[in-house]
């Protein structure tokens, strides 16, 4: 289809405001649910996050640790060169022995460490 300046149009003429009030409608809608959505993320109080996984100090390799939020790879590695020395930790608590854990840090990763059991007796 020919305009009167010789260019081909995209949109015929005839469906051209049709276009425009649906694209002036799909972004007063949008806008709208912007405007009273309550699902929006408020980037100064983000939601808590839940543990998607859960692992064992005690068995779990540096690579498994790191994962952990408030672990990088070098306190992953310090964790388990800790362990490997004085041997698997008896409660999470004994993290706080291992250098560069603080209570802070603890905490902070305690939602995704598995409870340690205590070893089981032998009955005779």
């Amino acid at each position: 289809m020919e305009t009167s300046s010789g260019d081909t149009a995209a949109i015929p003429a005839r469906l051209q405001p049709l276009v425009a009030c649906s694209a002036a409608a799909l972004l007063l809608a949008a806008f709208t649910w912007l405007a009273t959505a309550d699902r929006l993320v408020d980037h100064d109080a983000p939601p808590s996050v839940r543990p998607a996984f859960t692992t064992n100090v005690n068995t779990a390799p540096a690579v498994e640790l790191a994962q952990v939020p408030g672990l990088g790879p070098g306190l992953a590695a310090r964790i388990v060169a800790y362990r490997e020395t004085h041997g698997p930790f008896a409660t999470l608590d004994a993290l706080l022995d291992v250098p560069g854990i603080g209570s802070a840090t603890l905490e902070q990763m305690r939602p995704w460490l598995r409870p340690i059991r205590p070893p089981r007796r032998e009955t005779p």
